[in-house]
């Protein structure tokens, strides 16, 4: 398994070689280093991944691990850099490898004119070797190396361009809403090595298989892990970090948002599916945070105008129906959401990118208009993203939306009303950003509208592969009902199989799935032809901002408050409280003791100075006073 550890030190490679001669290398260099990288490792993760296949394929062990040293002994706890191939890690590696070199491929026209060229790849790169290192550890201390490193990351891309106040503002609040998150990933690390003496995969996870549903301590371990998957995949309440994250680089956008960095939190819930299948408390509260995240986050993107905010928030949502497939136990359906959301995803930021990219870098929907036929193949591929998110079928969006949404049907028709509802939000929203963008008369100035032209090939070309990808990801888990043979779910079998012979099993007639299918699809193609009349037919361009809005469009708009709430009930009390601390505690009390015992010794000093006169008179008298003194305490002792 030597081409394992080539596949995450590839990338870790390109980081120091770009990040070490960014003031050398020209930028045809850095680009070659980044992307071929990134690509040689690609290319090692299909090896990989095709011998798991096979393995899988003639029922032989496909699970791999390979321990690199030891990392860490003490007393009881022995820890090693050590990696493991499984049927989830193997696909999670042609997501983050494969997507990743499209987006580095893009990056390398739309970054082409900015200063710190070299910089942005090495952190690319940086990025993708922690998000290897995170889906590949064997147990869960180098899982949460690559967890914080994806985090530092992160704070560095979408900080990218630090010279902008409200960008450097945003990257700290990502860095630090994910340090709330990452704080229960550290004391689940801790009550599973106490509870199981071990942190390895393969001795917590058949362990904890053995326990009793419902037991407290898995309660509280789940309950811990879903707070870190919390923070890393913005769930309520630690969402809002995500939108603000379009300070950054689109293509950061696209690598944060669509394959890797928010996906990590399904990875660790679905690595540990054991454990919260055994916890159905969790369950549940994973279930209802979901779907109220999804929810929440399709009805703030319906009035959103900046482009990249629509699908920043669709991103939120859409890791709610993830979130909700794992609730209820559809471990193999939400996993198919991640790989399927990460073609559409990452081919609608890349698209909005292109747009931008001709709109010299306008990002409001509402100045631009009348694109369809100035970028062709831009608006192509954003709209089979649009039909592929929408769960509109054949594509594949629709299958894997369908099948949580078919799970959650069996689990609870509250459920599936909710999911239900947000998918309807989704198509709404999602034709809106297509035909304010690309439909109906240009909206820009002279200058913009002069300049306005498709993008180059580099940037093109991950759009077109990504397209074709959204048309046919659906295929990977075809359901039977359609004549499938949910090719996906047999594959991920392995990962699951306690999960699945604890549970009472997934029994959908066809009949019913049929209806649920048409009724989705049929929902989905309403809300997509309303979006037609309003904003293609009527033309109807959303209002200025300073303009008022009423009611819940009002509270869509600004994003129900909840910035400023937390604003108002955590950031300003704790604000107020450090300024408390500074100014009574730390300067009055803390300093004011300091300072009054400096002073005290140097006023002792100044008066006992008065007594070194010069004067041996005075010097004699003091001694036989001491004397005289000596000579009374040694008679009153006797």
């Amino acid at each position: 398994m030597t081409g394992l550890i080539w596949i995450v030190l590839l990338p870790l490679i390109g980081f120091v070689v770009n990040g070490l001669g960014r003031n050398v290398w020209s930028k045809t260099v850095v680009s070659l280093v980044g992307c071929g990288t990134v690509l040689a490792s690609f290319l090692l993760s299909c090896n990989v991944f095709s011998m798991v296949y096979a393995a899988r394929k003639v029922g032989e062990q496909a699970s791999f691990s390979h321990t690199v040293f030891e990392w860490i002994s003490a007393g009881s706890l022995h820890v090693n850099l050590s990696f493991l191939v499984d049927p989830l890690s193997a696909v999670m590696l042609l997501i983050i490898t494969g997507i990743g070199f499209l987006i580095h491929l893009y990056s390398t026209a739309y970054m082409k004119h900015d200063k710190g060229f070299a910089k942005f790849f090495a952190y690319l790169n940086l990025f993708i070797f922690f998000m290897l290192l995170l889906v590949l550890g064997s147990n869960y201390v180098v899982m949460f190396i690559g967890w914080e490193g994806v985090g530092l990351c992160s704070y560095l891309l979408i900080g990218f361009w630090y010279h902008r106040i409200d960008y450097a503002a945003a990257a700290k609040k990502a860095f630090v809403m994910n340090r709330i998150g990452d704080l229960g990933f550290l004391l689940a690390i801790f009550l599973l090595f106490y509870n199981f003496g071990s942190l390895e995969f393969s001795a917590v996870l058949p362990k904890a298989a053995t326990m009793v549903q419902g037991d407290t301590t898995l309660l509280l371990i789940s309950l811990l892990l879903f707070v870190a998957a919390t923070g890393k995949s913005a769930q309520i309440p630690l969402f809002t970090w995500l939108p603000d994250a379009m300070a950054g680089p689109t293509p950061v956008s696209a690598l944060i948002h669509a394959a890797t960095m928010v996906t990590a939190g399904i990875y660790l819930i679905a690595r540990s599916n054991i454990l919260f299948t055994l916890s159905p408390v969790t369950m549940e509260v994973v279930a209802i945070i979901g779907l109220a995240t999804a929810l929440l986050a399709a009805f703030i993107a319906v009035t959103q105008n900046d482009i990249k905010k629509v699908l920043a928030y669709s991103t939120v949502s859409q890791l709610g129906y993830m979130f909700l497939g794992l609730g209820v136990g559809a471990f193999t359906g939400a996993f198919f959401h991640v790989i399927t959301h990460a073609f559409f995803k990452a081919l609608l930021f890349l698209g909005a990118g292109s747009v931008i990219h001709a709109m010299s870098n306008e990002q409001d929907m509402r100045a631009m208009g009348g694109l369809k036929k100035k970028l062709p193949v831009t608006f192509l591929t954003m709209f089979i993203g649009t039909v592929a998110i929408a769960g509109i079928p054949p594509l594949a969006g629709f299958f894997s939306k369908d099948e949580i949404l078919a799970h959650a049907f069996i689990q609870s028709k509250a459920l599936w009303i909710g999911g239900f509802i947000g998918a309807l939000f989704t198509a709404f929203y999602m034709f809106r950003m297509l035909f304010l963008t690309f439909y109906g008369k240009f909206r820009g100035t002279f200058e913009q509208e002069k300049h306005v032209h498709e993008s180059p090939m580099a940037m093109t070309v991950p759009l077109m592969i990504l397209a074709i990808l959204s048309v046919i990801g659906g295929g990977l888990n075809l359901p039977e009902a359609l004549g499938g043979s949910t090719a996906l779910a047999q594959f991920l079998a392995p990962v699951f199989a306690d999960s699945v012979a604890l549970s009472e099993g997934f029994h959908l007639a066809h009949t019913t799935e049929f209806l649920l299918m048409g009724v989705s699809a049929l929902a989905a193609i309403v809300m997509a032809i309303y979006a037609y009349v309003l904003y293609v037919r009527k033309a109807i361009v959303p209002g200025a901002d300073h303009e008022k809005r009423k009611g819940l469009a009002q509270l869509s708009y600004h994003k129900f408050y909840i910035d400023e709430w937390y604003h108002a009930m955590i950031t300003k009390p704790l604000n107020n409280l450090s300024t408390f601390c500074f100014k009574i505690l730390d300067k009055k009390v803390i300093d004011g003791l300091v300072n009054y015992i400096g002073n005290g010794a140097t006023r002792a000093g100044n008066v006992i100075r008065l007594l070194q006169q010069g004067n041996i008179g005075f010097y004699i008298f003091c001694m036989v006073i001491g004397i005289i003194a000596l000579l009374a305490y040694g008679l009153y002792i006797v």
